[in-house]
């Protein structure tokens, strides 16, 4: 592997088509599926000289928990889709490598089954469901067996209009359930079946998710998990801060990976405003696009905490499961070192606003 996106192309050989479609796509045109990726390209960098980078440091902290370099698992859905070890494969490999995976309410994987597999921190990213019995029983479980923050989801009241999925009638198949819908009743734990005017997944988000959710909903996820909460989907300065006054930890700068709303800005473009309208009120973390050790470095240096990254992971994870996720992960953080050596950077820390300017 010689870099991210070689490993793309052999994941899309190694999986079908549909499910392939699922994880690739993005909304409507999937404008801004490619300007995420985009965006960090027209970054460029100052980069310092005459530095001592003989021995450099990449650990830091996220809310409060150390990790050995900045790049974080993100939510990533139905992960036995790309192989049948799924979760339980990429929350060890995460652990190995000395970060954390965000685990995702939609998983094939139950949330106990995949902290029960961890070797490392976890975080919970959760949906508000319509039924609020529901959501109290996933709060309530993840803080029982051991998650450490719990990541709300605020962008997605509807499903974005995956053109991927419609056309490839894309649905769960029928060896694989939902394992966390149980909460919401057995029978969400199973996708419908697809239609010409609906993929499986659109209809069990329709019949689950709150579209009444509100920066209110963020005190009270807090109060019934009693853990500190992130929330992503942000893209604006002021929501950021309605968030954080609202009782969040920090937010995740995030447009879903480019599948809910097309055309919508960036998150490289939309992460300094966000970071300066907190001003230093709460941690920022950031998603979408990002292929490259330097779009970290980049990151970090508009503000970032750290970055998740979403789908390479699970690229690695089709072609050799557990191994193939600690690769990409591995990969990221030697490209990372890398380019923090080339820029006159030792620690996470030297990498500073100055250093990232618009090409």
């Amino acid at each position: 592997m010689i870099n991210l996106f070689d490993l793309e192309r052999a994941a899309e050989r190694q999986m079908e088509l549909a499910a392939w479609g699922y994880f690739a796509g993005g909304s409507n045109g999937e404008v801004t599926l490619r300007e995420n990726r985009a965006a960090w390209d027209r970054l460029a960098v100052r980069y310092r000289t005459m530095v001592d980078v003989s021995t450099r440091t990449l650990h830091t902290t996220v809310l409060g928990t150390r990790v050995e370099f900045p790049v974080l698992v993100a939510p990533t859905a139905m992960q036995k889709l790309a192989h049948p070890d799924g979760e339980v494969a990429m929350v060890r490999a995460a652990g190995a490598c000395g970060t954390l995976m965000v685990v995702s309410t939609t998983a094939t994987t139950s949330l106990e089954d995949v902290q029960a597999a961890a070797t490392g921190p976890t975080w919970f990213q959760l949906y508000i469901y319509k039924d609020r019995g529901a959501t109290r029983s996933l709060l309530e479980r993840a803080k029982a067996v051991g998650y450490r923050a719990i990541v709300l989801t605020v962008d997605s009241p509807m499903l974005g209009w995956r053109e991927r999925d419609i056309r490839n009638g894309f649905t769960l198949p029928p060896h694989l359930t939902i394992a966390n819908a149980v909460a919401a009743g057995s029978g969400h734990s199973r996708l419908p079946l697809a239609d010409a005017d609906a993929s499986g997944l659109q209809k069990h988000l329709h019949a689950l998710h709150d579209a009444t959710l509100t920066p209110g909903d963020i005190a009270w996820v807090r109060e019934v998990s009693g853990l500190p909460v992130l929330v992503k989907g942000i893209v604006r300065g002021d929501d950021a801060v309605r968030a954080v006054e609202h009782g969040a930890a920090g937010v995740v700068v995030s447009n879903h990976g480019g599948r809910q709303l097309d055309t919508a800005i960036s998150t490289a473009r939309a992460l300094p405003e966000v970071v300066d309208a907190l001003s230093g009120r709460a941690e920022v973390f950031v998603d979408g696009g990002i292929r490259r050790g330097i779009d970290v470095l980049k990151a970090l240096g508009l503000g970032a905490r750290a970055v998740l990254v979403g789908r390479p992971p699970l690229w690695g994870l089709a072609v050799d499961g557990e191994r193939g996720v600690a690769a990409v992960l591995q990969h990221l953080r030697l490209e990372l070192d890398l380019a923090m050596a080339l820029s006159g950077c030792a620690r996470v820390e030297d990498i500073t606003r100055d250093m990232v300017v618009s090409a």
